[in-house]
């Protein structure tokens, strides 16, 4: 079962999304024109994703709006005008699991809210125009054999097949995985999980574009 909150400042935004997320058999768990209005809802129903609107009237930032639902236990899928380029880039590098705009069709929001809410990963074209479009989406400064080694994790294999396939020791892929965790924290986009990392290597050019989920394996 799907359960899924919506932010929005636009009450018929939230209605619309509501009864949409209702027909395709989601639990809505809670609604609200802020996060802040939204997090008791979030406490007392844990809930897989949050739809996120970018601009709120409360003013909030958008980066403290992703972590705050994600230190709540919910992924986030921004739900905004597209070319918000510097708020959907924000939204990205704060950790959002992507972006889908308000002008796509509700069958693409559904599908993207499953695929969120499934642990997936959308890299879709709202998300690599905000990206390619922004000059100060810092890059992590990867050596070959650390872009190496997340080409290959961030894909799917085990750490242990991706030191089997570098012909390195498992110890030495791990170290190479915490000195890749750490040049993305020091650039300002964490990746603690596989997913993450996936993210980051589509971001950064190291792998194609992917929309199957990967799971957090470590």
């Amino acid at each position: 079962m799907v359960t899924v909150a919506i932010v929005d400042d636009h009450e018929s935004v939230r209605l619309g999304l509501r009864a949409a997320c209702a027909d395709a058999g989601f639990t809505v768990t809670g609604e609200a024109p802020t996060v802040d209005a939204l997090l008791p809802a979030l406490t007392e129903h844990p809930t897989d994703m949050v739809v996120l609107d970018l601009s709120l009237g409360d003013g909030s930032s958008v980066t403290d709006n992703v972590k705050r639902l994600q230190n709540a236990g919910a992924a986030v899928l921004v739900h905004s005008i597209a070319d918000r380029v510097q708020a959907v880039r924000e939204a990205l590098a704060a950790g959002a699991a992507g972006v889908v705009p308000k002008s796509a069709p509700t069958g693409r929001v559904i599908d993207s809210i499953r695929t969120v809410a499934e642990g997936g990963v959308l890299n879709n074209l709202e998300w690599a125009s905000a990206i390619d479009a922004d000059n100060d989406f810092a890059r992590a400064k990867l050596g070959q054999r650390e872009r190496d080694v997340l080409h290959l994790y961030a894909s799917g294999l085990p750490l242990k097949a991706v030191a089997a396939q570098l012909g390195i020791a498992h110890s030495t892929a791990r170290e190479y995985l915490d000195r890749i965790r750490v040049k993305y924290v020091e650039v300002g986009r964490p990746a603690p999980t596989k997913v993450d990392l996936l993210r980051r290597a589509v971001e950064d050019g190291i792998l194609p574009g992917l929309g199957d989920a990967v799971d957090d394996q470590h």
